[in-house]
């Protein structure tokens, strides 16, 4: 479960893989992610400050050349397992309630 904050915002632990590498996970109306609200379930998510570059995650980085200082911002759920999955499975930490694929 979130933690939430004085806005109702919605707040994950980062989220840690059997490897060592770690990330943030958000998704609510203050974030990058779809849709935006606060609510969820989410198709896309907000990443922040990966413990290191994850290639997966590079083609959504705000600041490229800044792969562990910044944010990826619209990252498709899809994504966000695969790497979760690359990188040993997840060990601690959490995830926002993901869709895997947008509906229509």
């Amino acid at each position: 479960m979130p933690k939430y904050d004085s806005s109702g915002r919605p707040e994950w632990e980062a989220v840690h893989c059997a490897d060592g590498f770690s990330m943030s996970v958000q998704a609510s109306r203050y974030n990058y992610c779809s849709p935006r609200n606060n609510t969820g379930p989410w198709y896309s998510v907000e990443v922040g400050y990966p413990s290191h570059l994850d290639v997966l995650l590079r083609p959504y980085a705000e600041e490229p050349d800044r792969p562990t200082d910044t944010v990826y911002g619209y990252v498709p759920s899809e994504i966000i397992l695969a790497v979760v999955e690359a990188h040993g499975g997840q060990v601690g930490g959490e995830l926002p309630e993901l869709i895997l694929e947008e509906k229509d």
